[in-house]
């Protein structure tokens, strides 16, 4: 059963399947290129045209007519994100996007290569004042 954690609050991903209340177990998306029906693993989160159903739901599944069906099985629900690991991967980026503010840009063209050019430079933009 994966839950999904908004703010404070902590809610249970359900069968998308209507009049289902069963909590979500697998998730089914379509490669209508292929004529494919994908049954894999709950996804980490919902995405557009993938549909999350309850593991009866998810074995009962049959294909459209000359549509071949798919079943991944990991064996094993995919690992929870911790509080500890999201505060790591946002202290990871603070910590480039501070890096990246205090490297000068490589070849970029200075005050003394352009005489017209005034401002400031951030990465490949400029800021240009009001004259």
């Amino acid at each position: 059963m994966r839950r999904v954690e908004c703010g404070t609050v902590s809610a249970v991903r359900m069968c998308s399947k209507v009049s289902c209340s069963r909590p979500a177990a697998a998730t089914m998306t379509y490669v209508h290129a292929d004529a494919t029906v994908v049954i894999g693993p709950l996804g980490r989160r919902a995405e557009p045209g993938a549909h999350d159903l309850c593991a009866e739901h998810a074995a009962k599944l049959t294909p459209p007519v000359d549509w071949q069906l798919i079943r991944i099985d990991s064996g094993q629900a995919p690992p929870e994100r911790s509080h500890d690991d999201l505060l790591a991967i946002a202290d990871a980026v603070r910590e480039a996007a501070d890096r990246a503010d205090q490297t000068p840009a490589r070849n970029a063209p200075g005050p003394a290569d352009d005489p017209a050019a005034s401002g400031r430079r951030h990465g490949h933009l400029r800021i240009i004042g009001d004259s």
